[in-house]
């Protein structure tokens, strides 16, 4: 088993570079800011193209497009410059979004710094860096914690791999939600884990947590069920102090991170509520049946609908008119979300189909759709950029594309970390817990975005909705080969405990092994 170094006394070691003193962390910082620095804001820029989602989130946050052409661009060109409304603004809010602070906030600065009638999405991309960057620093201050300094930069660099590839920061430049989402993810996995460790003061991780949380659930509609899977898993947290302040402040949280999971589903529009049960049924039940007809039945709905079978919401000539009152009585009212699961569950090829179908797309960062230049650098239609993009490319090119290799590696990084915690279980010490109910947490989180996609929304759009899955994997694995190289698989040294809230883990020569950081 890999050793958990948690408990070493000896004193971080820090390098000297151009006469600065550098920690593992701020070397991954930093790295990760020279590289999205020059990758967003020197040229070519590199962005997201639209793909028929930025109205939803602009509109309401004051902005629109002001390109004549703009439409054409959709999928193939990045565009860094929209107009603001100077009056009365009709759009209402189409979604609610945690998206729309971090819109207002670069839209205010590009006002006093820039432009009051054009803004400049580069604005809000700096604002994310900064937020990213931080974010970055937080995770490898909690990996490498007491890490040797050689392991430690070692593992820095691996961090600057995965987090500082484009196919992440791309996002940055564009309106979707990804954005929020990477950022937020990140952040609360660095806090949590820092709890864990007892580095900086509980109480301020808590509050990082928090909002964190909140702020990933709140970002899109789809992330409903992470706030309650983290409220769940996080009701460990209360017992990791004794004094009952903290305790209720934890438990008052872990409330509001499932009120606001409960509260994003409630949330959801009606019209995205049939743009993704449309899709459902004819990009999942339907693609994936080999009689359409039977599976319509089923439901109890006509089998003429058979013929919407792999069609889009957004078909520019679509078989019906996917708005019609005959297809809201006929169509959408005779299933749900329940009832697609309950078919899938009685008919587990069927599941086990469009599960391998969202495993080939689960561990892709940044769409094939979408391109990432501006159309006045003559890129191809929907060129992509491939600077610092080793990582995401390796991931997609290497990775096992079945649903049974996610459950395998669930499984098998779940049975590595389990003898330290079983340990910490017996030893009733809370804060040694929280190392798997992490890891755990962050891996149903990343499962959640797959199933929430596949029988939400079928196959459409399928790379983008993974995100979370792909990000999840990324960081637990990343765990994993930082516990790797930060002790190796030598023998357990005997080292005094470090908690603080509950009895100290035996460190004898057969407790307590597992996988650590």
């Amino acid at each position: 088993m890999i050793e958990d170094n948690t408990l070493q006394t000896a004193p971080r070691k820090q390098v000297m570079l151009t006469g600065l003193r550098l920690t593992p962390a701020s070397a991954a910082a930093l790295g990760v800011l020279l590289i999205t620095v020059f990758t967003l804001f020197t040229a070519p820029y590199v962005g997201m193209a639209d793909n028929g989602d930025f109205f939803r989130i602009i509109y309401s946050n004051g902005l629109y497009f002001n390109l004549p052409d703009y439409d054409s661009r959709y999928f193939g060109y990045f565009v860094k410059q929209f107009g603001i409304y100077q009056y009365y603004n009709e759009n209402s809010s189409m979604l609610v979004s945690s998206q729309s602070l971090f819109i207002k906030l670069a839209v205010v600065v590009n006002k006093l710094v820039f432009s009051k009638e054009v803004f400049d999405i580069r604005f809000q991309a700096a604002i994310y860096v900064v937020l990213y960057v931080a974010a970055v620093y937080l995770l490898i201050e909690a990996v490498t914690y007491k890490m040797s300094r050689k392991r430690g930069m070692i593992v820095a660099g691996i961090a600057v791999f995965i987090f500082g590839d484009t196919g992440y920061t791309a996002y940055f430049n564009s309106f979707f939600s990804e954005s929020v989402v990477m950022i937020m993810m990140i952040f609360v996995f660095a806090s949590w884990l820092l709890l864990y460790r007892k580095r900086y003061n509980d109480y301020v991780m808590l509050g990082l947590f928090l909002i964190s949380t909140l702020i990933l659930t709140t970002s899109k509609q789809q992330n409903a069920p992470v706030g309650m899977v983290i409220s769940v898993f996080a009701v460990s947290l209360i017992w990791i102090r004794k004094d009952r302040v903290f305790r209720y402040l934890t438990a008052a949280a872990i409330a509001l991170m499932m009120l606001a999971g409960i509260a994003t589903y409630l949330n959801i529009s009606k019209e995205f509520v049939n743009i993704n049960q449309y899709h459902a049924m004819t990009r999942g039940v339907l693609m994936e049946s080999e009689n359409p007809e039977t599976a319509l039945k089923s439901f109890g709905i006509n089998e003429q609908y058979a013929i919407l079978k792999q069609n889009t919401y957004y078909d520019q000539y679509g078989t019906v008119d996917v708005k019609a009152d005959i297809l809201e009585k006929e169509f959408y009212s005779r299933y749900g979300f329940v009832s697609i699961l309950k078919y899938y569950v009685t008919h587990p090829d069927q599941m086990g189909s469009i599960l391998n179908t969202a495993a080939k797309s689960a561990y892709t960062i940044k769409p094939a759709a979408m391109g990432n230049y501006e159309k006045s650098v003559g890129k191809e239609f929907r060129a992509q950029s491939h600077f610092f993009t080793l990582y995401s490319v390796l991931k997609e090119k290497l990775a096992p594309r079945t649903f049974g290799f996610i459950l395998l590696w669930m499984a098998v990084i779940t049975g590595v970390y389990m003898p330290s915690f079983v340990a910490a279980v017996k030893a009733r010490n809370v804060r040694s817990m929280q190392r798997l109910m992490l890891i755990v947490a962050t891996m149903l989180v990343g499962l959640s975005g797959i199933f929430v996609s596949i029988i939400g929304a079928g196959d459409a759009d399928i790379a983008k909705h993974e995100f979370l899955f792909t990000q999840s994997f990324d960081l637990v694995s990343f765990l994993v080969l930082a516990g790797v190289i930060s002790r190796g698989f030598r023998a357990r040294r005997k080292l005094p405990a470090a908690t603080e809230a509950a009895p100290a883990l035996p460190v004898n020569a057969g407790a307590g092994k597992g996988v650590s950081v």
